[in-house]
């Protein structure tokens, strides 16, 4: 009698990972509004990027990845020597824990924290550690507290997902002193280039040996369908996390449509100034009856109910009325739906869909 072949430990612990919805059944005219995608699209540089590359399918793509690292140096005044583009920028942060964490290790996030910190630290054989937020923000002294000297890597997402909050340039600074000596703080800056003036942690990463920075094409670049992400640190990460991608891991078209994409300025800055103005607007019409939320830094709100099942029904009633938004209890939110902030025509139907459902259970 054969035994069944068992993964390593720590595989078995991970849920399956469920992606945002895109229909309802028996539902026509549905929007979209679970995975903070661009409401916009891509640029049309980029499309047309795209498009230019069909040409080349039959060839394999760059290994090195130079012309989209120096496209993303120039865009963001770094040395693209110190950069590596990912699969997403999940596969950079699978990396770093397969690099960094394994077995007997820690690797510790916000208790509201991305779930792929979790997801990629069990898959490394590593332990995560939740530490706990305050009133939905990364609150530094928590995590302080919760290193211990077996803490390989600190995550957090700033701006957060799903809570839309982040915390200033001194307490990212504070957070890097405070960690053990052989730990790794790494900056999650997938929803970044949403807060004016903010760099993402780079001056961090540029300075000190013990931050790294992650950044996604996916949000603002609206290229979530062709999965890329890079990372920036200091050059010994960077060659520790080289020996572990794939030399083929990002096409050609994905890499031509991330250049044309970072190049084109003035198409992410309508984005961004639509996103800021409607972002607000939604805000303030879910507060107006009855549903608050915590100011967002990215381009999704986390609309706050009284509870679980308050959100569970406002969730029913936004499908009835083909709006898909995001149940975040997953995420130890179970009053809270994360909605993202979509074109002018969808955030008012969000917000009438809200306000009918509020004067209904009134």
């Amino acid at each position: 009698m054969t035994t069944q072949p068992q993964p390593q430990p720590g595989i078995l612990e991970i849920a399956l990972y469920q992606g945002g919805a895109s229909a309802i059944a028996g539902v026509d005219n549905v929007v979209k509004l679970s995975s903070n995608e661009n409401p916009f699209g891509p640029s049309p540089a980029a499309i047309q990027a795209v498009r230019a590359s069909a040409a080349d399918l039959h060839r394999y793509p760059p290994t090195d990845h130079g012309n989209l690292r120096a496209a993303i140096g120039e865009a963001h005044g770094l040395d693209p020597d110190r950069i590596i583009c990912g699969v997403g920028s999940d596969e950079v942060i699978n990396w770093l824990c397969q690099a960094y964490a394994g077995p007997g290790d820690e690797v510790l996030h916000t208790e509201h924290g991305f779930s792929m910190y979790r997801i990629s630290a069990l898959g490394a054989g590593a332990t995560p550690v939740a530490a706990p937020e305050r009133e939905r923000v990364t609150d530094v002294d928590a995590l302080l507290d919760a290193c211990t000297d077996r803490t390989r890597l600190v995550f957090i997402a700033n701006p957060n997902n799903p809570t839309g909050t982040m915390i200033g340039g001194n307490e990212l600074a504070r957070l890097a002193d405070g960690i053990p000596d052989r730990a790794i703080l790494v900056l999650d800056g997938a929803y970044a280039e949403f807060v004016p003036g903010y760099d993402g942690g780079a001056s961090l990463a540029t300075d000190r040996p013990n931050v790294f920075m992650t950044r996604t094409f996916s949000k603002l670049y609206g290229l979530g369908g062709l999965r890329i992400g890079w990372g920036y640190g200091p050059r010994g990460i960077i060659d520790v996390l080289n020996r572990l991608r794939g030399p083929f891991n990002l096409s050609g078209t994905a890499l031509a449509a991330a250049e044309a994409a970072i190049r084109d300025r003035s198409y992410t800055d309508r984005c961004l100034a639509e996103n800021a103005r409607l972002r607000v607007w939604l805000g303030e019409a879910l507060a107006a009856v009855g549903v608050p939320s915590d100011v967002s830094h990215t381009n999704f709100i986390l609309a706050r109910f009284r509870d679980a099942a308050d959100a569970d029904a406002c969730d029913a009633h936004l499908k009835r009325d083909g709006l898909i938004v995001r149940k975040v209890a997953g995420y130890g939110l179970p009053n809270c739906l994360r909605i993202t902030v979509g074109d002018e025509p969808a955030c008012r139907r969000v917000a009438a869909s809200v306000a009918a459902f509020k004067g209904r259970a009134a």
